[in-house]
């Protein structure tokens, strides 16, 4: 399903960061190409893409992006006397950059939506191994810093489960990004468990014997 059927394309926002579909993300937008981005997206559909940055910095611009990034909504804005904004947004969908347009007055491409096929039926009991992994990992964690705080319940639907336990893993950006761009919901759990598996057992290591 194409999203960006006009020449203007969708506003995007290369960070270096990955966002996943449900999680919420604040920003503040300083820059003054995304204070740009910003107000138009505040005066239109109140939508605009998050990529990751491949190599590059998120200041000044000339940076590569990835492809496969995720929709975002402001679900609220504040703006600062000198023009600054500080947003808070959520994942709404995945997309595919198709086309990236000239970077005039903020960087726009023409995506499209990535399809999220229906999740087998094993699925479900990838999500209890995905949450038993977490559990492990935080226990693991808090024996190092006490701070650390019980991962919280996934919910039921696989689709949302994977994509919020993906949010909550300690993944790093390279890594986040290939779970971004798995294909389904058991794919997803499968690449998280497997992680938090080896997570695992390197707070194991480090930790050392009892």
């Amino acid at each position: 399903m194409e999203l960006s059927a006009s020449s203007d394309g969708v506003p995007m926002f290369p960070l270096g960061r990955v966002l996943f579909p449900y999680e919420m993300l604040p920003l503040h937008v300083f820059e003054p190409r995304y204070r740009a981005l910003v107000r138009d997206v505040l005066a239109s559909a109140g939508e605009f893409g998050v990529v990751l940055i491949e190599r590059g910095r998120e200041v000044g611009g000339g940076d590569i992006r990835f492809a496969v990034g995720t929709l975002a909504r402001i679900v609220r804005a504040e703006r600062a006397a000198d023009g600054r904004y500080g947003l808070v947004t959520v994942g709404v969908r995945r997309v595919r950059v198709e086309e990236w347009l000239p970077d005039d007055p903020y960087p726009r491409a023409r995506v499209v939506t990535l399809d999220e096929p229906a999740p087998a039926p094993e699925a479900e009991a990838a999500v209890a191994r995905v949450a038993a992994r977490l559990a492990d990992v935080a226990a693991l964690a808090r024996r190092i810093d006490p701070r650390v705080e019980e991962p919280p319940a996934l919910p039921d639907d696989p689709v949302r489960a994977a994509w919020e336990a993906a949010a909550i893993a300690p993944l790093g950006p390279l890594d986040a990004q290939r779970v971004l761009e798995t294909v389904s919901a058991g794919e997803r759990l499968a690449a998280l468990e497997a992680f938090l598996a080896e997570q695992a057992a390197a707070l194991r290591f480090r930790i050392g014997p009892d």
